[in-house]
């Protein structure tokens, strides 16, 4: 492979390690060492965190796609579609984790080749922009479910979920293909390593595909998760409000007018499948007290966890476009990118782990589900048991059978003569 004779950006997270490359000649980054700033042991942290979160996640995410899988046709809606894309997506980068972590316990030296280097990264910004696209979805489904009811019943098709998916998944290998093309393996000299890296042919490729990742994967997300959970937060905050105000005394004796037409709606025989109340109602009543605490929790938690498990690393990812452009040169931001990098990304790969919780394990639903799953599948493993002790006992029987036959034959033997007198 040729080497480009354009400057390039170096960035030391595992799956966005890039080298200078300048007239066919690699230099380490002029970043002057802090003194007072030990660097974080990556060679073993790194290993252990991506370690714990590819069991945990796998876990959690198996299970909720077992549930989602083998849910009846009228348990295929739309949330549990994009619920179920978005567990394959996580498990998809999960099964790449092991490698990146050995990647790191080799001090950034990968062994797998060429091709693994290529399709490990695809995983990665695959992941980073189809995980964040489905959860943006799943807002919107949530925001069009619960304030929007009636209106919404047309849009909230399987059927055009389905295309929803198939959209995001293209336009998440579309945002992907250009890191794909770009990573490859390189030595590194001044580490003497065989490194999985990101080749920049110039720098506004890497500014384009920086900005890129930023605004799609990260501030666009948010601007629209936030709207609508704050929309919902709003809806069920002022109906419970309308509903105490028309009746103080008993305030959840009587539904609400949105309830009363959602109630009515159900009587046409247009689409059977819907469900009588709306999601942000619970038996025809609106939900107050402890079920009204519980959605706003869950929503402010979801956004939170977006937020929390993102933000720090498109913090530092902004940092580093700064430094490359000359705005930022210093002991502190050469630490900061060098070392908080990768404990960063490592903070946003646990977001693979906390989603299937976030919108599975919470639904009594989904719990529901799960217990019958295991269920069935541990009085299968007992039938299997007891079949493989019932022939056991046969082979047992059979056996002893045999042994005492052959006991009697010895015992004939033994009895008769053995020749003539």
């Amino acid at each position: 492979m040729a080497i480009p004779n354009d400057l390039s950006i170096f960035n030391t997270s595992a799956p966005y390690l890039t080298t200078e490359i300048y007239s066919n000649i690699s230099f380490a980054p002029s970043a002057q060492p802090c003194a007072d700033w030990p660097p974080v042991p990556m060679t073993t942290v790194i290993p252990t965190i991506y370690s714990i979160i590819c069991v945990l996640g796998t876990v959690v995410n198996a299970l909720a796609v077992s549930v989602l899988a083998h849910a009846g046709t009228s348990r295929r809606t739309v949330a549990n579609t994009f619920m179920l894309n978005l567990c394959v997506s996580d498990l998809l980068f999960l099964l790449s984790l092991p490698l990146w972590a050995v990647y790191y316990s080799r001090g950034y030296s990968w062994p797998f080749g060429r091709v693994a280097c290529k399709i490990c990264g695809l995983l990665h910004n695959l992941n980073l922009y189809a995980s964040i696209f489905f959860i943006t979805s799943m807002s919107m489904d949530r925001y069009l479910a619960i304030v929007h009811p009636l209106r919404s019943q047309s849009a909230r098709d399987p059927k055009r979920a389905r295309l929803t998916c198939i959209l995001v998944w293209v336009l998440a290998c579309a945002c992907s293909a250009p890191t794909f093309a770009l990573r490859d393996t390189h030595h590194l000299k001044w580490l003497d390593v065989e490194a999985c890296v990101i080749l920049y042919p110039d720098h506004t490729w890497y500014m384009t595909l920086i900005w890129m990742k930023i605004v799609l994967a990260f501030l666009l997300p948010l601007l629209i998760i936030s709207c609508c959970y704050c929309a919902i937060g709003r809806h069920l905050l002022a109906d419970t409000g309308l509903v105490r105000m028309q009746n103080p005394s008993h305030p959840s004796s009587m539904p609400s007018f949105k309830s009363s037409e959602s109630q009515e709606s159900c009587g046409k025989p247009e689409r059977p499948p819907t469900p009588c109340v709306s999601p942000s109602y619970s038996g025809g009543r609106p939900l107050e007290g402890r079920g009204l605490e519980r959605v706003l929790w869950t929503v402010a938690a979801v956004v939170l966890a977006f937020f929390l498990s993102w933000f720090p690393f498109h913090c530092v990812t902004f940092i580093d476009m700064l430094k490359s452009e000359g705005w930022l040169d210093s002991c502190w931001v050469n630490w900061t990118i060098h070392n908080l990098t990768p404990l960063t990304l490592c903070l946003g790969f646990s977001n693979s782990a906390i989603n299937p919780v976030l919108y599975c394990f919470i639904g009594n639903h989904f719990r529901g589900r799960l217990g019958s799953l295991c269920k069935g599948l541990c009085a299968c493993l007992k039938a299997r048991g007891e079949d493989h002790s019932q022939k056991r006992g046969s082979f047992s029987t059979r056996l002893s059978s045999f042994s005492r036959k052959l006991s009697d034959l010895k015992d004939l033997a033994i009895l008769e003569p053995s020749g003539p007198a």
